[in-house]
């Protein structure tokens, strides 16, 4: 895939403090990116809808919402790339981002190299997502998969998948009956910024496992190879063993 040009990329920057967004704002423009600002939970909402951008940088911290209930509520009608931004390193608030639909966090103090490589990773990865087809997978009675209108149905029903779920989904599936170790994820998923970040494998896969699986502590979809990775079941082989079985 070629390199994307990032010169008509909107990033709406979201964060009280006006130090903060002039900073950003300097260093992404110098990369050639066009910044939007907003400085509370309420001005975000409406710049969203007015100016649809590329990507948000979510302050947590803001004086009328937190940025979990911003994006919280973005979340429940846009999947615009989000990267949240906060000044806590609890593992805790990072990862309560990551379940409400984030797409990454950064902590504050950063670099601006940190952050231009952080949104420049997102956005690939992001249009990669969109060029992504696969057509029509049917696992097995429960489990269909329609990779070209990117919709997970189980017994029927349509799963609701965030886009970061969807990619780890979209590479195991794609490599079924191989295992693909920590790292290959990483650079699959994520890009390759983020070799030094191996719970964002760990917490995907539970999140997929709780979703698809019967049952989420004995999966027979997406499976674990202790000390490797992980592999998605071989569902060609196994449909052919059905078959063979079948006909004697």
């Amino acid at each position: 895939m070629s390199e994307i040009d990032f010169s008509n990329k909107r990033i709406l920057v979201v964060d009280d403090e006006e130090r903060i967004v002039r900073f950003i704002r300097l260093n992404l423009e110098q990369d050639g990116f066009l910044v939007e600002e907003a400085f509370t939970g309420k001005d975000a909402m409406n710049r969203l809808r007015e100016t649809l951008p590329d990507m948000i940088l979510l302050d947590v911290m803001l004086p009328d919402l937190n940025g979990f209930e911003v994006l919280r509520m973005i979340r429940e009608n846009h999947d615009v790339p989000i990267i949240m931004l906060t000044a806590k390193t609890e593992e805790d608030d990072r990862v309560r981002g990551l379940e409400l639909g984030a797409d990454d966090y950064v902590t504050k103090p950063f670099s601006p190299r940190e952050l231009v490589s952080r949104v420049r990773a997102v956005l690939r990865r992001t249009e990669a997502q969109r060029a992504e087809s696969a057509g029509v997978i049917e696992v097995d009675e429960r489990l269909k998969l329609d990779f070209d209108r990117r919709e997970v149905w189980l017994n029927g029903e349509l799963v609701k998948l965030r886009p970061t779920e969807y990619r780890l989904l979209y590479h195991l599936v794609q490599n079924a009956g191989w295992v693909l170790t920590h790292d290959q994820i990483l650079a699959k998923v994520w890009g390759y910024e983020y070799r030094d970040e191996p719970h964002y494998v760990r917490l995907y896969i539970n999140y997929l496992r709780q979703k698809l699986e019967k049952d989420p502590s004995d999966p027979k979809y997406i499976l674990t190879e202790r000390g490797v990775g992980y592999r998605f079941v071989d569902y060609e082989r196994e449909q052919a063993g059905d078959k063979d079985k079948t006909k004697k």
